[in-house]
């Protein structure tokens, strides 16, 4: 499928929600989960790059495209989408089902694919990583379940001609890599700083719709949640106490300096 170089963009943006990076956190002994009415739900940081970069396209194209924000979580997090919607992004959909609950990164990205099918895409874009499960596999499996292209730890995206090109991070430089539209692109936090919703976007987005699908909304072939889960846990132990550190009193710097290094050889980090 190419897409016309003069058709306005569907950019979907798929963000997650996790509970807060300073709360406090409990698993469940009995379902192995974390308890995640315990503590404060925010949008996922990493994500907010990706809302960013899909904002900036819509605003460089200046073609009447649109950003739409889909994210599987349970209707208690509509507020916290709407964060999303007050930086600019112009519609949201939650797939909100008890069905979907203790879904692994592969059944997720399975329920997600099929709501981005249903509302229709051009370009997805993701975050690199969401900070509780931190596995940086979802933009992969996304794009496999979708069957686009894939390309992921993008700093730099660019569209035209109906194909999307990407500077892509890589541990000893970069790539330059394109793809034709429909395609899936994950987004690093150095691609563009997320700006802060205005008070004008917060008011705008109490009136911007938040579309809610279920599962008889979806194309659905396969289990989902924990049934469809490829992840299992089965046991859970609490970290051990963190033992009291060893202060060391030395004559100068260098005798300091050689304390350190002594301590970093004996356990063979030097």
């Amino acid at each position: 499928m190419v897409i016309p170089e003069d058709r306005q963009l569907n950019i979907v943006v798929a963000v997650k929600l996790v509970p807060d990076t300073n709360a406090d956190k409990r698993i469940d002994p009995q379902t192995r989960r974390l308890v995640r009415s315990a503590a404060e739900t925010v949008l996922n940081p990493f994500d907010e790059y990706a809302i960013e970069a899909g904002l900036q396209l819509k605003e460089q194209l200046a073609d009447g495209s649109s950003v739409t924000i889909v994210t599987m979580a349970p209707e208690s997090g509509k507020e916290v989408v709407r964060k999303a919607l007050a930086m600019g992004a112009d519609r949201a959909v939650m797939l909100s089902d008890p069905a979907f609950a203790g879904s692994d990164v592969w059944a997720t990205a399975y329920v997600l694919a099929a709501g981005i099918r249903r509302i229709g895409f051009d370009l997805v874009l993701t975050g690199t990583q969401s900070t509780d499960a931190i596995t940086g596999e979802l933009p992969g499996a996304l794009a496999e379940y979708l069957g686009v292209p894939g390309l992921t730890y993008a700093r730099e995206i660019h569209v035209a001609a109906g194909r999307v090109r990407v500077k892509r991070e890589t541990d000893t430089g970069y790539q330059t890599l394109s793809a034709p539209l429909p395609a899936l692109a994950s987004i690093t936090k150095s691609a563009a700083e997320p700006r802060f919703a205005s008070l004008k976007g917060i008011m705008a987005a109490k009136k911007k719709e938040i579309a809610v699908l279920r599962l008889a909304d979806l194309e659905i072939a396969q289990a989902v949640g924990g049934d469809g889960a490829k992840l299992e846990v089965t046991e859970l132990t609490a970290s051990p106490a963190r033992a009291a550190g060893k202060t060391v009193t030395a004559a100068d710097g260098n005798a300091g300096a050689r304390t350190i290094v002594a301590f970093l050889k004996e356990r063979n980090l030097l």
